[in-house]
């Protein structure tokens, strides 16, 4: 399926450096220069797209600009770009609106714009990052769009922009950028171990907030400002002497938000009780209950959703998928304390019962505190709250077996004594690598290794090999030698290959070996720009080189050779590559394929900019995908999870190509590309030449922690067209090919060959 979110990281990368900072803003409202050329001040740094200055319907002026996708470009960024890079001396230690007019006319369903502001750190730190992707521009009218930031008090620049998400276009204009006020530094407390029995505290006070915030549906709960919440209840949780005094801290600090849960010692359970009665004199009394497709995180993009529901109460009756409000639930927290939690309540016309002393006032309407991830307080709030998302609503821990409580106690222990944010940033990519997802991962602006070294490698017969090297590798340093397609790296930086790939994958979220192996591999190869790392290498003939490399922007990376992306690479077989085509490019070439005896599909990544029109000329009847299952939750720890179904269904289009089909893939191939390929799969449309793809498949849920970091995770459970498993299994090949050091050697692609023997008319 595809992802609907992840572009944090890629706008990260696609957004040009600030080296050409200006003094001040440049033409913010649009009026310098021409219709039809692009506005002054302002530079399109991406491939396929064109931003030019209109004369028609501007917001204000006679001026505005439009970004477009050109349908002719040979090859395109994932998204369009306009923006401009300012110094940020005079907006050091204070807060920024970048604020702007813009409309959007979407081309497809995914198409949408999306205003960002960045702040740029020395030593290329990222400082603040918003690129509105919880919050992404779609309406047809021009409306205003803002973004709140601080600029950080080292900062060397400020980035804003526009983008266009996919295809269609946009149109931006009187935008400005502003201080709002000066910047309140977040509190921050400095690292320390959990003494004492203060894990056991923290572990029980992380069950009961996920409890109470997931399952207990009263008007103060669902109101809350969690994020305040977890920070403030770590606080005060964490030194609690003994399980009698934990137990009456958790109660004074839960009870404004479930005035009727609950909390007590464990050896005292014969005394707790939390049994729900209708109240005698109250009126028109209604039930609530909370559900959760998925669950909510805040985007508005997201098929998942979380919502209380409401139903009029009939005494003796209990509605379906609502919980008796007289049999709350009874867990143990660990630290020896337990809790009873109603998971249905009691309503007047009013709001849930008992009433709030004072009105609640919605998180949503309260000024958002600022946290850091340098506090240690935000770290343990942090994990806190992640832990409990994948608990309650994670679809796979069926599969892939994790102790999910040890890695809580895991992250909680690390987190106390991780020196800053970016020690931080490893915890929870720790965490999250504990779910076996290949769509698991953490995004941070403190995460500065966003360079690489200008080459690819892959792992090779136990060995990382050379494949591709990029043209500015171009060795430093006395005596080093050029870097060639073959070298074998026995040491980076005098670790052992194997050790430093080893190191880099336990931060990797994968449900295959290949998968993790993949993003080891592109990890390992990351570092700062600027920096340099030393390769020690084996060639071809056993000679050794010491070089060094300097890692350069994510946009010089070296790429592998692949043909050209529709070509005919034999007399009659044709190869089209669905990574770099879009509908228009296959459109145009069937012509050439309705004439080819053989064609060869590359899927060694994934199809970004294609629809499922290659599938509908393989088929001649319809067909669909495979099974998306989002989890239905009414009851905490997955009790009783059930799931919604859904899949896509694929209607076959003229002309059916003839030709014998391939398609090659690897272990680069996830979500939608396994789409693709399940259906290739189960109606036996093509042979599958190459290894077995990633293993992961399903919408992306994205969520926000405090300290500025997100989670990305699978929300939904995949299940192959027979309804087994394919979550950790992924699509796996009808003609298995690895690749051999000779072979990388010898500059051949040997997947391709086969899959080009696969297709070739016999003798």
């Amino acid at each position: 399926m595809r992802p609907t979110t992840m572009l944090l990281v890629l706008a990260s990368s696609f957004l040009a450096p600030s080296a050409a900072a200006a003094d001040k803003p440049r033409n913010l409202g649009f009026e310098e220069g021409a219709a039809g050329t692009i506005p002054s001040g302002w530079f399109s740094p991406t491939k396929g797209y064109r931003a030019e200055l209109s004369d028609l319907e501007a917001q204000q002026g006679k001026l505005c600009v439009r970004l477009f996708n050109e349908p002719d470009a040979t090859s395109a960024a994932p998204f369009g770009n306009l923006m401009q890079a300012i110094d940020a001396m005079a907006y050091r230690g204070q807060t920024v609106r970048f604020k702007a007019a813009v409309r959007c006319k979407p081309a497809g369903s995914g198409d949408r714009a999306q205003l960002w502001l960045r702040v740029d750190r020395p030593n290329n730190q990222m400082g603040f990052f918003d690129n509105m992707d919880d919050r992404p521009i779609l309406a047809p009218q021009w409306r205003y769009y803002e973004i709140v930031g601080d600029v950080a008090e080292d900062a060397v620049a400020l980035n804003i922009g526009c983008m266009l998400i996919a295809k269609g276009e946009f149109w931006l204009d009187d935008a400005s950028l502003e201080v709002v006020s000066a910047v309140t530094p977040p509190a921050t407390e400095p690292p320390r171990p959990l003494e004492g029995r203060a894990l056991e505290n923290l572990v029980a006070f992380t069950k009961l907030l996920g409890y109470l915030r997931y399952f207990h549906p009263s008007d103060q709960a669902a109101a809350a400002n969690w994020e305040d919440f977890a920070i403030r209840g770590v606080r005060t949780i964490e030194s609690s002497k003994d399980a009698t005094e934990l137990a009456t801290r958790l109660s004074e600090l839960f009870a404004p938000l479930a005035p009727t849960a609950v909390i007590y010692p464990t050896a005292s359970a014969s005394r707790a009780s939390a049994r729900l009665e209708p109240p005698a004199d109250a009126k028109e009394l209604r039930l609530a209950n909370w559900k959760h497709l998925g669950v909510g995180t805040g985007s508005p993009q997201s098929i998942y959703r979380s919502e209380r529901l409401f139903k009029e109460y009939e005494p003796g009756k209990v509605p379906e998928g609502f919980a008796d409000p007289a049999e709350p639930l009874r867990a143990d927290l660990g630290g020896g304390v337990s809790c009873l939690v109603p998971m249905t309540v009691f309503a007047a016309a009013a709001g849930t019962l008992p009433q709030a002393s004072e009105p609640v006032e919605p998180a949503a309407t309260q000024p958002a505190r600022r946290t850091s991830g340098n506090d240690r307080g935000t770290r343990l709030a942090a994990v806190a709250l992640a832990w409990n998302i994948f608990q309650h609503f994670y679809p796979y821990f069926d599969v892939v077996q994790t102790d999910w409580n040890a890695a809580l106690r895991d992250a909680l222990t690390r987190a106390a004594t991780d020196r800053d944010e970016r020690a931080f940033l490893d915890t929870l990519r720790r965490l999250v690598a504990e779910l076996h997802d290949g769509h698991g991962n953490v995004f941070h602006s403190s995460d500065n290794a966003v360079g690489s070294l200008p080459l690819v490698w892959d792992w090779i017969e136990e060995r990382l090999v050379v494949t591709a090297v990029g043209p500015d590798a171009a060795p430093s340093g006395d005596g080093a030698d050029e870097l060639k397609v073959g070298d074998i790296v026995l040491t980076i930086n005098d670790r052992p290959a194997a050790e430093a790939l080893a190191e880099v994958e336990q931060y990797v979220s994968g449900a295959t070996p290949q998968w993790r192996r993949h993003l080891g591999l592109r990890h390992l190869a990351m570092g700062v720009p600027g920096e340099s790392a030393t390769l020690r290498i084996e060639r071809a003939g056993g000679n050794m080189c010491i070089l060094k490399r300097s890692y350069l922007g994510l946009v010089e990376a070296a790429i592998e050779p692949r043909p050209e992306k529709i070509s005919e690479v034999r007399p009659g077989i044709t190869y089209v590559d669905i990574d770099r085509i879009d509908d228009q490019d296959f459109k145009a070439a069937l012509p050439q394929l309705e004439k080819a005896r053989g064609i060869v599909f590359d899927l060694r990544g994934y199809p970004s900019k294609l629809s499922t029109l290659v599938i509908t000329h393989l088929i001649d009847t319809p067909v669909t995908c495979a099974r998306w299952n989002v989890p239905i939750v009414r009851r905490p720890d997955r009790d009783g999870m059930e799931f919604w179904f859904s899949n896509w269904p694929v209607g076959p289009n003229k002309p059916k190509l003839r030709a014998k089909v391939a398609f090659i893939t690897d272990g680069r191939a996830i979500s939608y590309a396994e789409t693709y390929l399940g259906i290739i799969e189960h109606y036996k449309l093509a042979e599958i030449v190459g290894g077995p793809t990633a293993g992961t498949n399903g919408n992306v849920n994205p969520l926000k922690l405090p300290g500025g970091y997100t989670v990305a995770f699978t929300g939904m459970k995949t299940l192959k067209h027979d309804g087994s498993q394919h979550h950790g299994i992924g699509i796996r090949p009808t003609v298995p090919v690895s690749r051999t050091v000779a072979g990388v050697r010898a500059g051949r692609d040997e997947l391709l060959e086969r899959a080009i023997e696969v297709v070739s008319p016999k003798p």
